[in-house]
């Protein structure tokens, strides 16, 4: 059974359907809601039948669809009414199914073209994870970098609808040093580093355009019905300047480091940023940045502990020695 984009978004109107814990849908208050979502994506939609919505229901159900824990009992005395077993299912938080990785391999089979071709890079890696989730072995061969526990990764897909859809949002936010606060917020780009996924956009209270967050610091999302506030924002180049994703005011700086010869094969084949141009001294390998200096460079930098010594800028290379200085105080008491 193909999953086309008219059958997702029947699914995904149930599954709201199944999920709200405060009201019984009967069966013909299933199939009104489903119309309802078709008609306003599609004014010429002619809807779905009392057959199709069973067959959607069966589907759900199906390992092949999502495994829902969909059940129904007798509902005012005589008619059967529909919700999730457990309130907490979401198709949205299931794996991929079956049916999705069959037509996820259908559309590499035709990317797979492009293999190989500039920013196509990708089609292969996604290639050996299908096989390897959905191939015939038992025995699993290969891992790929994640985190599981990732709370962030609940709003990535409100989020990233409210951005192709042009909604502006409430956001409840919760940092890490400070009491939670509400914002009007109109998301513009989603952006992941180093397993934590951010959100970028305008800050509607001060006005700022390239406000970011955390998505595992955000505790709820609303749509609004204001307009929605577009950005005019570059976001290749407002990266290429930066590594990780906090991003200040000054100016790009030229970043000295020289490694240890025993980095060097490593810091060549796995560069820190796009702009690193190296040269090889009798003392190992210098190397050279262009970039705007911010906390992730100095993680960077840190993570490769004595290996390598900041030449300059002279004010990084201070903030290094003493971060330096505070970790071996802690290791001489």
């Amino acid at each position: 059974m193909s999953i086309t984009k008219n059958a997702l978004l029947r699914y995904k109107t149930l599954d709201r359907c199944f999920q709200n814990v405060g009201r019984k849908y009967l069966f013909d208050d299933l199939i009104e809601q489903v119309n309802n979502a078709l008609l306003e994506d599609d004014p010429k939609s002619s809807g779905i039948n009392k057959r199709q919505l069973r067959e959607d229901i069966r589907f759900m159900r199906s390992e092949a669809g999502y495994n829902a824990p969909i059940e129904n009992s007798i509902h005012a005395g005589k008619k059967h009414a529909y919700y999730y077993s457990d309130p907490s299912f979401s198709i949205h938080n299931s794996p991929l199914n079956e049916t999705e990785a069959k037509q996820l391999k259908n559309a590499l089979e035709l990317l797979q073209r492009f293999s190989g071709g500039p920013g196509f890079e990708w089609v292969e890696e996604l290639n050996i994870l299908l096989k390897d989730k959905f191939g015939s072995s038992d025995e699993k061969v290969i891992s790929f970098e994640s985190n599981i526990d990732y709370s962030g990764k609940t709003q990535i897909t409100p989020l990233f609808n409210a951005i192709v859809q042009k909604k502006a949002l409430s956001v409840r936010y919760a940092p890490f040093n400070g009491a939670p606060f509400t914002m009007n917020f109109h998301p513009h780009f989603l952006k992941q580093y180093n397993n934590r996924w951010f959100v970028f956009g305008l800050n509607e209270l001060l006005e700022n355009p390239t406000w970011n967050m955390a998505l595992d610091r955000i505790e709820e999302i609303t749509e609004l019905t204001t307009p929605y506030r577009p950005g005019n924002i570059n976001w290749d180049d407002y990266f290429s300047d930066i590594i990780g994703v906090t991003r200040f005011d000054g100016a790009l700086e030229e970043v000295q480091l020289l490694f240890d010869p025993k980095r060097a094969k490593y810091v060549q084949t796995k560069p820190l940023h796009e702009s690193q141009k190296e040269s090889t001294t009798e003392d190992g390998l210098l190397v050279r940045l262009q970039v705007v200096p911010n906390p992730e460079l100095e993680q960077v930098i840190l993570s490769f502990g004595e290996e390598v010594k900041v030449l300059k800028p002279l004010n990084l290379k201070e903030r290094i020695n003493a971060r330096a200085t505070k970790m071996q105080e802690l290791y001489s008491e």
